[in-house]
């Protein structure tokens, strides 16, 4: 009874996976999983391929009331993928697959098997590379923080808030000394301008002209009196 349910899982499986199986035996073949990563924190040229992982399942004679014997490999010369290392994460993905054994027990299970190494393989990456990414995010926080610590300005308390005042009001009333003391010198400056201003020689000499104008006309008018006081009426 079990080998006609191994058979006939395996021809199912060859129309899943036509290209991705491979027989090794009656009883035993290989599925190659194809992983697929997405991180978009990385530069397209910069990304490494998605790892390939091969999946080598062994039927026992008992098998689906038995579990299969399985294994976590990788293709020969696979490029090592900087997130994923199959030598340390091999007994984590083969216990991812447990649950599944467990919950399939007597049906056909190595479609759910590859399907959840699949799942686990691609979680695990997915976890490393948003540690990775918390790791940047929290760098450039404190870089950003450090940035924004140039711009902030002294906190203010009442203390700092009255000293600021003190200061500020000593300064506008000093401005407010220099600002009065230069309208005063510039008054005074004014004012000595116009008491030092002179006299052109055309008005210097107009005035001179006047002031023997009034002389000779005192002069005049005493002359007459006298030379009036000097004459006799005859009879």
């Amino acid at each position: 009874m079990g080998r006609d349910e191994q058979k006939e899982e395996r021809e199912v499986l060859d129309s899943i996976f036509p290209d991705e199986i491979q027989d090794i035996s009656d009883t035993e073949y290989r599925v190659t999983v194809n992983l697929d990563v997405n991180n978009p924190s990385e530069e397209e040229e910069d990304e490494p391929p998605n790892p390939v992982l091969i999946l080598n399942i062994k039927y026992p004679e008992a098998y689906p009331e038995q579990a299969p014997e399985l294994d976590v490999t990788q293709p020969p010369n696979a490029p090592k993928h900087p997130h994923l290392n199959l030598q340390e994460d091999k007994p984590r993905l083969l216990e991812a697959l447990q649950p599944t054994i467990e919950e399939s027990m007597g049906m056909a299970m190595v479609f759910t098997l590859v399907s959840t190494l699949k799942d686990s393989a691609e979680l695990l990456i997915s976890e490393r590379l948003q540690a990775i990414q918390a790791l940047k995010d929290v760098e450039a926080a404190k870089a950003e923080e450090e940035e924004n610590k140039k711009f902030e300005g002294q906190k203010v308390t009442r203390e700092t808030f009255l000293a600021w005042r003190e200061g500020f009001q000593q300064e506008m009333a000093e401005a407010e000394a220099r600002r009065v003391a230069e309208i005063e010198a510039e008054e005074k400056k004014k004012r000595g301008k116009v008491e030092e201003k002179k006299l052109t020689g055309r008005q210097l000499w107009e005035q001179g002209i006047a002031s023997r104008n009034v002389e000779d006309e005192g002069e005049g008018e005493d002359g007459v009196a006298e030379g009036l006081q000097g004459l006799k009426v005859e009879g």
